[in-house]
């Protein structure tokens, strides 16, 4: 035990002496630092620098780890590009095409779709500064627009977000649909572009930038082949299990849509008010 004032006495309720000498104080810290202080300095601040341990478990809750990360990038893109619902359009597109085409289409198709996201993904930050758009507006208008088509998702029905009527007609007329309207915009749309950009705003070092590329490339390379399972199998597709499957990455969707949301009102609280987030 330290030391103790001649007359001090010991307070079972605190476990303190009461009339000995205070806790050290870091210097530059207490009400003379304007750093929020109390009781002339005697309690221990929680600025970081009295109490480090707790900073550090501040900065990892907010820092994602790299698994959780790859989590979030692989399964929102994946829901948002939506390969499985995009096959009822590709096999109507291609009525008249061998397997073997259908399957040259489907891989062209994935290497733009790879190759736009993540254009856009490393491109975002400065279409952003030249447009000067900030990032919770852009997160506001994303949630918007997955959500529209996580409901569409929901209801089984191919979100007109992701391609229309009319260009499903124009791409059945087209003797290769590969890039348009194919790639873009049914698997690369606007809510996968939206997607990819948050996503590498999110990001926080190389390494998750690194990770967010390789989802992109792994994403494509995953609906490459549900395409081509679809287009060498499309007879054993089973409808009921299909619709199954849309409605529960729409449920997935509406999830991440939500998510993005809920980011873009934190960050617009602490701009708008100086309030700390949530």
């Amino acid at each position: 035990m330290g030391k103790m004032h001649p007359g001090a006495s010991f307070s079972l309720a605190s476990g303190a002496a009461v009339g000995a000498d205070p806790p050290p104080v870091a210097a530059g810290h207490g009400p003379a630092a304007g750093l929020g202080c109390k009781d002339g300095g005697q309690r221990p601040c929680i600025c970081g620098q009295a109490y480090p341990n707790m900073a550090k478990r501040a900065g990892a809750r907010a820092r994602m780890t790299l698994l959780e990360y790859i989590l979030l990038a692989a399964s929102s893109l994946f829901v948002i590009i939506d390969p499985l619902a995009t096959i009822p359009a590709f096999i109507a597109m291609t009525p008249n095409d061998t397997p073997e085409e259908r399957t040259r289409m489907a891989a062209l198709a994935c290497w733009v779709t790879g190759g736009i996201l993540i254009v856009f993904a490393m491109g975002g930050q400065l279409i952003f500064k030249v447009l000067g758009i900030t990032i919770p507006a852009f997160q506001l208008a994303a949630s918007i627009l997955l959500l529209l088509v996580a409901l569409d998702m929901l209801r089984a029905q191919r979100s007109r977000v992701q391609e229309t009527h009319e260009e499903t007609t124009a791409g059945a007329q087209k003797t290769d649909i590969a890039i348009t309207p194919l790639a873009v915009p049914m698997l690369a749309g606007p809510g996968a572009i939206s997607t990819a950009i948050l996503l590498e705003h999110q990001a926080q070092g190389w390494l998750q930038h690194l990770a967010l590329y390789g989802c992109i490339a792994v994403v494509a390379y995953v609906s490459y082949w549900v395409l081509r399972l679809s287009a060498r199998g499309a007879k054993w597709l089973s409808p009921i299990a299909m619709s199954i499957a849309v409605r529960i990455m729409g449920m997935l969707l509406a999830a991440v849509a939500m998510q993005f949301l809920v980011n873009a009102l934190k960050a617009l609280r602490v701009d708008l008010f100086g309030a700390p987030p949530i």
